[in-house]
């Protein structure tokens, strides 16, 4: 195994450590000197970038939101000429503005290079077939593991995302090993391997890399079992650079693993801002180490995970992300996330794993009906049964009354990118 691995990922901890020191220095410098909000934002902080002589200095700076990146639309927060950028992304924009980053040659040099440690960390190898069913364009997904998988010298089938009818037709007649997509838009393309009669578990594919979105180890026990691969999580978000900011390595699969030679991570409380000790769970920031044309620091990713020992390599391990601190949902006092809806989803039976989330206000009070797909061929009666098992397992794991309607197959929306879980018709809020 050490033979695959890279000069990074056969560092000691104290040489990783060294090298992480050296290149934050060079990062805040670079920040400080080049983007009008860091400059800003250090002296407000009474702070230059060399008073950061360890690691734990860190804490002292000033975070990065996603209101910061839309304050300064489009280019604001670039550290090099705009004749020095070489390619442009941009996030959906769906709550405002969208955020952009851009990368120089040697951004997208690194991007390709940490992908393709991602690749090979999930089991991939050269000379291995890639279908690529992450949406291409501005979105990160479908180019950084486009170019991280010819980085790696693996045949890359970009498929995008979309006519899931024709993915089921190459994925039998290319034969490709690894799959890279979403885990919602997984399961739609089980869905339709079965429709047209096929076994999943008949096809060439031997591992699938899902990420975007958060899913839960109910989901890939699903997803392993229906198609008999393994399913193994890849961590990434635009602001920091795309896919491969982390990975699950395929023998262990027990959290991803940190590419820390290039990014930085802490967790902190979300509401005071405090950075935790390693093993508690909050909110994952982000500070980039080599980006030249958009550094970050430390950004609030607003995922809840905790920081773990690494095992498969020397990198930290990061608990799989099973939600965010703007998707939590207070409903009449108690705490609820989708992942918890989706574990009982998928153990429920006679419901397929596809579900959302519907809020709606009734007089003064907040109401919640989750909606689920039945599985073809449901009865009536097991329809029934499924909305009573539902409704009684969040009652009893949770803690709160929610409606629960069992809808027809292939009703609800299907996803060729992230999953929207949930529908707020509350208005006014």
């Amino acid at each position: 195994m050490t033979s695959l691995l890279d000069e990074a990922e056969r560092l000691g901890r104290d040489e990783l450590e060294a090298l992480q020191l050296e290149r934050l220095r060079a990062t805040l410098r670079h920040a400080y000197e080049n983007v009008g909000h860091y400059r800003a934002a250090f002296d407000r902080a009474g702070l230059r970038p060399d008073d950061c002589r360890t690691l734990a200095d860190l804490a002292r700076f000033p975070f990065t939101t996603k209101a910061d990146l839309r304050d300064n639309y489009p280019f604001g927060m670039f550290a090099v000429p705009e004749e020095s950028i070489r390619r442009i992304h941009a996030s959906s924009g769906t709550t405002g503005r969208p955020t952009v980053v851009g990368y120089t040659r040697r951004d997208l040099d690194t991007w390709a290079d940490v992908v393709a440690r991602s690749i090979r960390a999930a089991g991939g190898r050269p000379g291995h077939k890639v279908h690529v069913a992450y949406g291409y364009g501005l979105f990160t997904g479908g180019l950084g593991a486009h170019y991280g998988a010819e980085r790696l010298g693996c045949t890359v089938v970009p498929a995008s995302g979309g006519m899931t009818a024709r993915q089921v037709q190459l994925i039998q007649d290319f034969r490709p090993e690894i799959i890279m997509v979403t885990p919602s838009y997984v399961l739609t393309l089980l869905d339709e391997f079965e429709r047209q009669g096929i076994d999943p578990r008949s096809t060439s594919l031997k591992v699938g890399i899902f990420g975007a979105e958060p899913w839960t180890e109910e989901m890939r026990r699903e997803i392993e079992e229906r198609f008999a691969i393994d399913a193994v999580d890849i961590y990434g978000l635009s602001e920091v650079m795309g896919p491969g900011v982390a990975q699950e390595c395929v023998e262990t699969k027990d959290g991803l693993h940190i590419w820390e030679d290039h990014f930085y991570p802490e967790v902190v409380d979300p509401l005071t801002g405090e950075v935790l000790p390693e093993g508690e769970e909050g909110e994952l920031v982000f500070t980039s180490l080599t980006k030249e044309a958009m550094p970050v620091i430390r950004y609030r990713t607003r995922d809840l995970t905790r920081l773990l020992p690494g095992t498969a390599r020397v990198f930290r391990r990061m608990e799989k992300v099973t939600g965010r601190s703007d998707d939590l949902v207070i409903l009449r006092g108690v705490n609820l996330f989708p992942t918890q809806i989706e574990e009982i989803v998928l153990r429920t039976p006679g419901v397929a794993p596809h579900f959302q989330l519907r809020l709606t206000r009734e007089g003064r009070l907040d109401a919640l009906t989750v909606r689920a797909e039945a599985r073809a061929g449901a009865t009536p009666e097991q329809r029934t049964a499924a909305a009573a098992s539902i409704t009684a397992a969040v009652k009893d794991g949770i803690g709160v009354s929610v409606g629960v309607e069992i809808v027809d197959p292939e009703t609800l929306e299907r996803s060729v990118g992230k999953f929207r879980r949930i529908v707020d018709e509350r208005g006014g809020r």
